[in-house]
């Protein structure tokens, strides 16, 4: 038996979750089964949680997007009971039961080693969303951008992956401007990093303009919405945004223009998918880079129990940096 937080949809198509004790036997197919130590909440577990978007086709179910913890038991030569494990994406905690639980059963495949450095906290202090900021930080840096070549923006700054984008560009010394809808984050924006602040407001609303006065080298975006159209337009010759989320909206307006006259490039951000020695390398990275101790400064530690409100409160923009969720606790 373990503990999880199951979700059960109901004949009114309602959800709820509660913490409830599973057999070992019902976990689904995959060929190494985990002792989870902690998962942590994204934008997606809130979505599934909260019954805000139709990802979950089969109920009951555990969300949890990514997890860490230790093998238990393994059919895969490529891991042996004792490894330490994270688990990042490949659809589990959506179409597969995820890690808000004590136990889970996935394919190898899906799995990297914690890498040395790390341990499944400092992991999940990470989470998803560090890992997929790092993955921005190299994809702009594959295309270009460097610490001399001028301010990088980063938009959803207070956010959980906004956080961990401006902490990751300091430390490796570029000059980061924050945009948020919330002053009162600037000095804890300012601890990770960040030297500038731009209000949510004024990259929010169309400039009517195809191009702007070129600021940024670079943009690590988790907005989306209008506010990347308006950034594609502020963007440095040769410059490149990284769109990473949705939080202002799927949809937007732009123009070809700056593609053309200044070489802009658009480049999407996946972390569900990438290969593994793509993610290897990014969790190699980020146990190389990051400044632990800042880390620490950006995490509230909660429980299996806290996640239901915790979450609403992630959907609603009101948290502050990451959350890491003690599933043992």
């Amino acid at each position: 038996m373990f503990k999880a937080l199951l979700l059960t949809k109901h004949e009114d198509k309602s959800v709820t979750a509660a913490i409830e004790e599973i057999e070992d036997e019902r976990l689904p197919a995959g060929d190494v089964l985990v002792d989870v130590d902690y998962s942590t909440i994204n934008y997606k577990d809130g979505l599934i949680i909260h019954n805000k978007a139709p990802l979950v086709r089969d109920f009951p179910h555990i969300p949890g997007v990514d997890f860490a913890g230790t093998v238990v038991e393994s059919g895969n030569a490529a891991f042996n009971k004792g490894d330490q494990v994270i688990l990042n994406g490949w659809g589990v905690g959506e179409r597969h039961w995820g890690g808000l639980a004590e136990r889970a059963r996935v394919k190898a495949d899906w799995l990297v080693n914690v890498p040395k450095g790390l341990t499944t906290r400092d992991a999940m202090a990470v989470g998803t969303a560090g890992y997929t900021s790092m993955l921005a930080v190299m994809d702009l840096e594959d295309h270009g951008m460097a610490p001399d070549k001028g301010e990088v923006l980063v938009t959803g700054g207070a956010g959980g992956v906004g956080s961990m984008a401006i902490a990751l560009l300091a430390k490796a010394g570029y000059e980061v401007t924050a945009s948020t809808g919330r002053p009162e984050t600037h000095d804890y924006l300012r601890s990770l990093g960040a030297s500038q602040f731009i209000g949510r407001s004024e990259l929010s609303e169309a400039s009517g303009k195809p191009m702007e006065s070129a600021r940024f080298q670079a943009c690590i975006d988790a907005v989306g919405g209008s506010t990347l159209a308006r950034v594609l337009g502020q963007l440095k010759p040769q410059g490149a945004l990284a769109a990473i989320g949705n939080a202002g909206g799927n949809d937007f307006q732009t123009s070809i223009i700056p593609f053309l006259l200044r070489g802009i490039k658009l480049l999407g951000i996946d972390s569900v998918y990438q290969p593994k020695a793509r993610r290897e390398a990014a969790w190699k990275r980020l146990a190389s880079d990051l400044d632990r101790t800042l880390l620490e400064s950006t995490l509230q530690e909660i429980t299996l129990a806290d996640v239901p409100e915790q979450s609403a409160l992630v959907l609603s923009g009101k948290i502050k940096g990451r959350l890491v969720v003690n599933v043992r606790s």
